[in-house]
């Protein structure tokens, strides 16, 4: 029995032999097996470019692999002067997707399909250009006429769960989604990213940090796996696992602002030192005193005395003396038994934390109109902050939008991890609210 030979990248790109859909997917999984093979595409791309001659049939092979390789500009520049032929068309759609041109893209996924690319693919992929044009709505329909064997692969389900997700639709409805998709590929880069955010919106760091690991072994990598899994590596104070992730970023996308950012302020953390107990107890402590003290049971009076004063968690509590507590009108003796109990069940005690609250303009909640309570009321979880910045919000016992705008930048900037990049998120999140930190 003859042994199965061994595949070679170079010798696919460079030779006159066949190249379709086949080729480029035996491409993707050796790399994806064995990383070297990147460097040997990449060589092949070089070798094959120095040629002073080009045919259209090489240009096809050379527009595709520069797609591969992440060269998306240029990828695009070469297909638009290949053979015309299906497999052109798609991966010049593939390209202009790539580059932020879904209209184009949409465009070419039709030539596609005219030129004889497979049907399904090509509505798969304007589905997706559209959903990126903020057009979920008829993203989705496309997908709503797409019968037969494609509704279960993994393309379709992983395509129809960010469609969903993109429409507001039920959150379960978007992660049974995704768990089909990897299901029928366990290697879908987009399934498994889709399903890792779901999980680190949960907060499921450990389930969050598998999928992100398994989206970024399989190559292509997805971009947003790479940064997420690399904010992981960093909560966990491995500095170079985390600016492994984004120089692969930086490979396929050299002026990705964001993965620049991020590799920067990686080198920066990693040369500095932390007390890895000391850190996760101020986690752990950070976690008790985010918890809401609408999670008791109390009393109306000490329920509504709280809310009056702009108290809704525990740690707003630990910074609250017991003066000011009996100062506010209705709030007696058996309330402030009742506060101390509740205190007291997870280890605190009023005031042990007045020393920490920040010299701040303070406000009164009962000045604000009920709109302007209700707002800075409202969880800090409700801004989607990234998992840097929302890790910064646990350390620093912010939990709602009043104590985040009662810090300043400064503020944020002392906690471990945050960088001037979570800063502007944290601001630009803001700004949508029309709230601001405090001295912006």
């Amino acid at each position: 029995m003859a042994l199965a030979t061994e595949f070679d990248v170079k010798q696919v790109v460079l030779t006159n032999g066949p190249f379709g859909p086949s080729e480029v997917r035996q491409i993707r999984e050796s790399i994806s097996k064995d990383p070297a093979n990147f460097q040997r595409l990449r060589d092949a791309v070089n070798e094959l470019q120095a040629k002073e001659e080009q045919t259209p049939a090489s240009m096809v092979r050379l527009g595709v692999s520069l797609f591969l390789l992440g060269r998306y500009y240029r990828a695009a520049e070469v297909l638009k002067q290949a053979d015309g032929g299906a497999l052109a068309h798609f991966y010049l759609a593939k390209s202009l997707f790539a580059r932020g041109s879904y209209k184009e893209a949409t465009e070419s996924y039709q030539s596609a399909e005219k030129a004889g690319y497979d049907g399904s693919q090509c509505t798969l992929g304007r589905a997706e250009s559209l959903r990126y044009s903020a057009k979920p709505q008829e993203a989705l329909a496309l997908l709503d006429n797409l019968f037969g064997p494609v509704e279960q692969t993994s393309e379709y389900l992983y395509q129809r769960g960010a469609t969903v997700s993109a429409i507001g639709g039920n959150p379960l409805e978007v992660i049974a989604l995704y768990e089909r998709a990897v299901e029928a590929d366990r290697t879908h880069p987009g399934a498994l990213f889709g399903l890792a955010l779901e999980n680190d919106r949960y907060g499921n760091d450990e389930a969050a940090m598998d999928l992100y690991k398994k989206a970024a072994a399989s190559f292509p990598a997805h971009v947003g796996s790479l940064l997420n899994l690399g904010l992981l590596y960093e909560d966990r104070d491995q500095y170079e696992k985390a600016a492994q992730c984004y120089q692969r970023v930086l490979d396929a996308y050299p002026d990705h602002a964001r993965a620049e950012l991020f590799f920067k302020d990686t080198e920066a953390s990693h040369e500095q030192f932390y007390d890895d107990d000391a850190a996760k107890k101020r986690d752990r402590m950070g976690q008790v005193l985010s918890i809401p003290v609408s999670d008791f049971e109390l009393s109306v009076r000490s329920r509504n005395c709280l809310q009056k004063m702009g108290v809704n968690s525990l740690g707003d509590l630990c910074r609250t003396s017991e003066a000011e507590l009996l100062a506010s009108k209705n709030f007696g003796e058996t309330s402030l038994v009742e506060i101390k109990d509740m205190l007291a069940s997870k280890g605190l005690r009023l005031g042990q934390l007045a020393a920490e609250r920040p010299a701040v303009e303070a406000f009164e909640p009962e000045s604000l109109s009920a709109d302007e309570q209700a707002m800075l009321s409202k969880p800090v979880s409700d801004l989607n902050l990234s998992v840097r910045a929302r890790k910064c919000m646990i350390r620093l016992g912010i939990n709602t939008f009043g104590d985040l705008v009662r810090r300043t930048g400064d503020d944020l900037l002392e906690c471990k991890n945050f960088g001037v990049t979570s800063l502007n998120e944290v601001r630009e999140k803001l700004t949508v609210l029309a709230l601001k930190l405090r001295g912006d």
